[in-house]
């Protein structure tokens, strides 16, 4: 079974528009609502790959109730901490153009006890768990050693365990050694303090991530694709060129499919093919986190690896 980690759920909503206007009443056109978060984007992905999943977190309030309605539709197993916070509503503003704007809540505070009661439940996931992934941002309040702190008790108990955030709580986060991490180069660049503006100098970059004792590193690419640096190889994908729908949730469609390759023991070459050709199919659908099964199959073919 595969665990995910959402500490700051969401509704994701999508609006479809004509065109974005500053100062306008805008008509929505089409809106489709989905539990958000990260890491439940991730839960819905692993589920379509045809693997067990369990999808834990905080949620709270009306929201809170509607985003474990909402997953209960589609068939994915939950136990969250129930918070006194309501949970947020995240907004994709989606115009004609292709054009992709997000409005984001940041997340209402959590207690320290809601937070406790969460870390004793997880202790007892990860012993049922054959992989663990952490994802995305955090409510007001929490620290930025939460991150560190679920690594190293994933580790403790010897499970992979993937991490999938940014900024100060990925600096801490990697400080613990998860199995596997996807910055983007920009995050890179901000983790390491050094310029990543070519090819071999991302290289490098993940190479130096690597050293400190993650087993993979992967460097998302968007349409370029992924890299991945292992101890001993290094493997570039790229998916063929195709016409997006909405690219939303397409980071965390490939950190399933990773999750996915880990459990299924892939090797690292068919890993990246698959998590590239999920990633891409992710993007011919209108709802985030989500994707065909026949897409992933044709461009899983066209996926290009390159072994550097």
């Amino acid at each position: 079974m595969i665990t995910t980690v959402t500490l700051n759920v969401a509704i994701d909503k999508s609006y479809v528009i004509d065109v974005l206007k500053k100062g306008e009443v805008m008509r929505v056109h089409e809106c489709t609502k989905t539990p958000g978060g990260k890491g439940l984007n991730v839960a819905r992905v692993i589920k379509l790959c045809g693997e067990d999943v369990l999808a834990t977190g905080i949620v709270g309030g009306h929201s809170g109730a509607y985003v474990e309605d909402l997953l209960k539709k589609q068939d994915i197993a939950y136990d969250f901490v129930h918070t006194a916070s309501e949970t947020r509503t995240c907004i994709n503003v989606l115009d004609s153009e292709g054009n992709s704007t997000e409005f984001l809540e940041p997340g209402d505070p959590v207690s320290q006890t809601e937070l406790n009661d969460l870390l004793v439940k997880f202790a007892d996931m990860i012993t049922e768990s054959d992989v663990i992934t952490i994802s995305g941002s955090v409510p007001k309040g929490v620290n930025i050693d939460i991150y560190a702190r679920l690594v190293a008790m994933v580790k403790e108990k010897g499970k992979q365990v993937i991490l999938d955030t940014s900024g100060d709580l990925l600096k801490e986060g990697i400080k613990a050694c998860p199995t596997m991490i996807k910055p983007n180069r920009d995050e890179v660049k901000a983790l390491l303090n050094m310029s990543v503006d070519n090819w071999d100098e991302l290289v490098a970059g993940a190479r130096k991530l690597q050293s400190n004792g993650i087993k993979y590193v992967v460097v998302s690419l968007g349409t370029e694709g992924a890299l991945v640096v292992t101890k001993d190889h290094i493997y570039h994908g790229k998916p063929p060129c195709i016409q997006p729908v909405n690219t939303v949730g397409s980071g965390d469609s490939m950190v399933a499919a990773f999750a996915v390759g880990l459990a299924r023991k892939y090797q690292v070459e068919e890993m990246l093919r698959y998590a590239i050709a999920v990633s891409a199919a992710n993007t011919l659908t209108m709802t985030t986190g989500n994707f065909k099964e026949e897409d992933m199959k044709v461009l899983y073919d066209q996926v290009t690896i390159t072994h550097l």
